[in-house]
Order: structure tokens, then sequence, then C-alpha cells
């Protein structure tokens, strides 16, 4: 791959589709989640659409040959992020995963019932660490480096806005991830069954 071939820049309205789409082809601990659930727009709306629009100022992209191969995006704050997910922007996206009399899909509703728990105090590693992140990368664009500068150029936003402290929860499932997160200067932190969580002290 021709590293040089890839630059990163700030998140930038217009963006939004690209992202999403990156979200679902590495939705399921790295691979390819499309067609999982009951609509593609599931994910997304849950791990990267939400983050761009309360916090733009904390996403960057990865711009490739075959245009945006990969994302970071963050919450400097959780518990104020998770209340506003709460209140403003899940409920209305909630009815698109629900049939006529509220009935949930059977694909839906592990990553529902996630939604409808998130709220100020759900996250235990919020107190100490109190920014999140989630990051994406095409395969095409993985193993180069830009993992590594994706999350220290975040985390360099977010010291210099203050944040004292930066975490992850991935699928146990997604082993490269697992091994990558240490390798960048974060911490396994206790965890629940299936998924590991990471923190970084800024």
């Amino acid at each position: 791959m021709n590293e040089t071939a890839y630059a990163i820049r700030p998140f930038l309205v217009g963006d939004e589709g690209r992202l999403a789409e990156i979200c679902v082809r590495t939705g399921d601990a790295g691979a390819d989640a499309c067609g999982q659930y009951s609509s593609d727009s599931l994910l997304p709306d849950l791990f990267v659409l939400p983050y761009v629009t309360r916090h733009p100022d904390f996403a960057f992209v990865v711009d490739g040959p075959n245009g945006v191969a990969g994302y970071i995006v963050a919450a400097p704050d959780t518990d104020a992020f998770y209340e506003w997910f709460r209140q403003e922007w899940w409920p209305s996206r909630r009815t698109r995963y629900a049939d006529a009399t509220g009935a949930l899909d059977p694909r839906d509703a592990h990553c529902v019932a996630h939604a409808d728990g998130l709220r100020a105090g759900a996250e235990e590693h919020a107190a100490r660490y109190p920014a999140h992140l989630h990051i994406d990368l095409l395969p095409e664009a993985q193993g180069s480096g830009l993992g590594r500068s994706l999350i220290r150029i975040l985390a360099e936003k977010l010291r210099a806005s203050g944040v004292t402290g930066l975490y992850l929860i991935a699928s146990s499932a997604n082993t490269g991830a697992v091994a990558f997160y240490p390798r960048v200067g974060f911490e396994a932190l206790p965890s629940h069954e299936g998924v590991r969580a990471f923190g970084m002290i800024l």
C-alpha cells in the first residue's frame, strides 16, 4: 500500500454517508456487517452519526485513493453525550427499528437494548476517563500507521480541550483491535463478557 496516498483531515459536513458505510463494513468485529440487521442504518445511528452531529470538532477522517477510508469520532464528555443521545438523538430514531406494534426485529434487539440503556452514569469508566471514541478503518487502509495517527491526533485535540482521560470498548472477537490498543498507549481495564475496555490518561 502506498501510504502517501492517504491523508488525515477534519470531518466535513457531507462525509456522513461514507462514514455510515464504513461503520457497517467494519461493524462485525472488524468484518462486514452488511445485511446483519433489519437496516444498515442501525449501526451508524449508534456508533458514528450521533458523534459527528454532536461533536464534529472531535471527528477526523482518512482520505484515500477511493475516497474516505476510515474515521475516528469521540465524545469529550461521555455522561453529557449519553444524556443528549437519550433525550434528543435516539427517541425518534428508535422507531425506525420497530414495527407498528412496537416489536423489534430479533436481529436488532441487542443493539437497541444497548442504545436504550445509554444515559449519564451508564459507563463505569467515564469517571476516570471522561471521553470515549470509536475508530474504524477499511481493510485497504489498515496496517499503515493510520490508526495510530488518528488516535494521536484525537488525543492531542482532547488534551488541548482540557479532557483528562479517554476510553474505548472493543469486541473481544476483534483480536486485531484488542492487540492494537495497548501498542498505542491504552491500558486494559476491567471488562464485561464479550468486550474489552481500554483507557488512556491524557
